[in-house]
């Protein structure tokens, strides 16, 4: 049961969220087996709700509280262009020199790699590929990781001329946050830590991470074909800038007020309002109808600008979102990938929005796969159909779901990554499996040919 030092319900709006949003959320938990999950809510520039739901490991059952600490993933990404402006304003850094300005040993296989500006590296244009393997399962602890990642790039070639399309890069962030270390002449973590974090009410935040699971965070979870611990955890130091940030839902709380008050944070201006204006400005067409800011994503929900960013590891999904305009935001940290952090973000949204908020479907992955192991795939084949057929308005159905073919392939889960990929090429259209083929295409290792070999068989 939660203690009042454990959550905040603040004010008529708190009560109101609490009294819809928490039994929503408890049905969530439970509909769709998550581990834990947390929420924090800000309206007004103040936070209305903040409070954990489940638990932190499946294994000791221990609750999650607001104060709970979860590996953030992409949402990383904010504080690396938080500091880069920094730097800006203080004449360290200019947006549109080259990198290499910064790290003359930076270098890949393409002469035009020398030309490839901070600007489009944050904004996902510099045509640098992705990270293939973060080597979560060899974590380097050492404050020298960071530049040699960078250092090793040598051979890596552009996707395209830069500042030519938008592709997301998390390499590229490595690169920005190895800047960051080069001109303010301490690490990457240090320097975020005095300048950002602490600063901005985020004491408890971290990017770094000990090589123990300390006492009060969560532990990460996947999902394959059922929900389970992983041994493992998502850290590498080398990848800190792109991934690595470490908070909970007050915390997130305390940086959603500092970015919509423009910076301030309690009447200390850790980044000037004029910086957002170049932050929060388009600068290339995204997916999904959105466009991508300095490191942030831009878009309208329900007429209103929204501000976002969200993130996935193994282990861990995550989404926050702002409304500048109405000084609102919202954050969801889950420790089970893959797991419904934005659906459940867009119904907080709307909630405070005044709308009714969307059914959460439960995946229809959860039975069938529990068929799978059981019965075999015949019997799975052909429980997705009957659901689709006969259910069609209870169970989400979406490609999202098959994350689970990607986890197979991260932990080395060839079994059963082959038997989803066999499950995949039976019941999904054409195009689904050809999109998901390509993406692991992206990721060469021993799992994914299996998987791929799994899938064109059918």
């Amino acid at each position: 049961m939660d203690t009042p030092n454990e959550y905040i319900i603040k004010g008529e709006m708190g009560e109101n969220l609490d009294g819809v949003l928490s039994p929503l959320i408890q049905n969530v938990v439970k509909s769709h087996e998550l581990p834990g999950l947390a929420i924090g809510i800000v309206a007004g520039s103040e936070i209305v709700y903040a409070r954990g739901f489940g638990v932190k490991s499946i294994e000791t059952r221990e609750p999650v509280s607001m104060t709970t600490l979860f590996h953030m993933a992409s949402i990383s990404k904010p504080f690396v262009a938080t500091a880069l402006m920094q730097l800006v304003e203080r004449g360290q850094v200019q947006l549109d020199a080259p990198i290499m300005t910064y790290l003359p040993y930076f270098k890949l296989d393409d002469s035009r790699s020398g030309g490839i500006t901070v600007r489009q590296m944050l904004s996902h244009v510099s045509g640098m590929p992705d990270v293939e393997d973060y080597e979560w399962d060899k974590p380097q602890y050492d404050e020298g990781a960071l530049e040699r990642y960078v250092r090793s790039l040598s051979s890596k070639k552009l996707l395209f001329e830069p500042g030519e399309k938008f592709a997301y890069s998390n390499m590229a962030f490595e690169c920005l946050g190895n800047v960051i270390a080069q001109v303010s002449g301490m690490t990457f973590d240090d320097y975020v830590k005095r300048n950002i974090l602490d600063p901005a009410g985020m004491a408890a935040s971290s990017f770094l991470k000990p090589a123990y699971l300390p006492e009060n965070w969560a532990a990460p979870h996947v999902r394959v074909l059922a929900c389970v611990a992983w041994q493992g955890y998502p850290y590498n130091r080398r990848h800190g800038p792109s991934s690595t940030l470490h908070s909970n839902a007050l915390e997130m709380c305390n940086w959603a007020m500092t970015n919509l008050e423009r910076g301030n944070w309690r009447g200390r201006q850790i980044l000037s309002p004029s910086s957002y204006d170049i932050l929060w400005k388009p600068h290339a067409k995204a997916s999904g109808g959105k466009q991508v800011g300095l490191s942030w994503f831009l878009g309208e929900y329900r007429g209103e600008k929204s501000v976002e960013h969200g993130g996935g590891d193994t282990g861990f999904e995550t989404q926050f979102i702002m409304l500048p305009d109405k000084k609102a935001a919202v954050v969801v940290l889950c420790n089970l990938i893959p797991a419904p952090v934005e659906e459940i973000a867009r119904s907080v949204v709307d909630l405070l929005l005044g709308y009714e908020p969307a059914p959460m479907l439960p995946y229809a992955i959860l039975p069938v796969y529990k068929t799978l192991s059981e019965q075999g795939l015949d019997a799975a084949v052909a429980q997705w159909n009957s659901l689709r057929l006969g259910h069609p308005d209870e169970y989400n159905f979406g490609l999202d779901q098959f994350q689970t073919l990607f986890e197979a392939m991260r932990l080395d889960k060839v079994q059963e990554g082959e038997s989803i990929a066999h499950l995949c090429a039976r019941i999904l259209p054409e195009h689904d499996v050809k999109a998901i083929e390509d993406d692991l295409s992206r990721y060469p290792c021993r799992a994914t040919t299996a998987i791929l070999r799994a899938i064109r068989e059918h």
